[in-house]
């Protein structure tokens, strides 16, 4: 897309701080939260890429692309987040344990529980206790913003504070 075009480009709301001035600490604190050493930021970026993907949020994959892209990724990996589970040899079994949990967590099973006890057991056998958790609440971060984004449309790929439709 052209930068004329994208200049041109609105949310479809405003800046949400400015009805809700907690929004941004509230977020912030997810943020450290998930930032506690002991998942990698790359495995969070990862997580948080393919729950991007799973909601259709260009915002958040375009973000999190970023991200991974200043991580040093390489392009193979970050495209291979989407068919993941057809190039395996693109991510450790650490890595597709996650990528599995994100998918499983968001995911309807008409025949059981979303993440069942082998899933848990896998993810288990790659990170502690402290890890899991952290990596919840990763993915909670997301969806915290998630309906900010699928419903407000913020303009991805702009700065933070630019990305939001003036209402002056």
């Amino acid at each position: 897309m052209s930068t004329t075009k994208r200049d041109h480009l609105k949310s479809r709301l405003p800046d949400p701080s400015q009805f809700i001035p907690e929004l941004w600490e509230i977020g912030g604190g997810m943020t450290k939260a998930q930032e506690n050493g002991s998942i990698s930021p790359t495995l969070i970026a990862l997580a948080q890429l393919r729950l991007g993907q799973q909601f259709d949020s260009t915002y958040h994959t375009i973000g999190q692309t970023g991200i991974l892209r200043k991580l040093g990724e390489s392009e193979e990996r970050i495209t291979a987040v989407a068919t993941w589970r057809d190039t395996p040899h693109y991510f450790t079994e650490a890595e597709q344990v996650v990528l599995e949990l994100v998918d499983a967590t968001f995911t309807p099973n008409p025949g059981g529980e979303r993440v069942s006890d082998e899933l848990f057991a896998r993810a288990s056998a790659h990170y502690d206790e402290r890890a899991l958790v952290t990596l919840c609440m990763a993915i909670g971060r997301s969806c915290f913003f998630i309906p900010l984004t699928v419903i407000g449309k913020p303009v991805a790929g702009r700065p933070a504070g630019e990305n939001w439709t003036s209402t002056t």
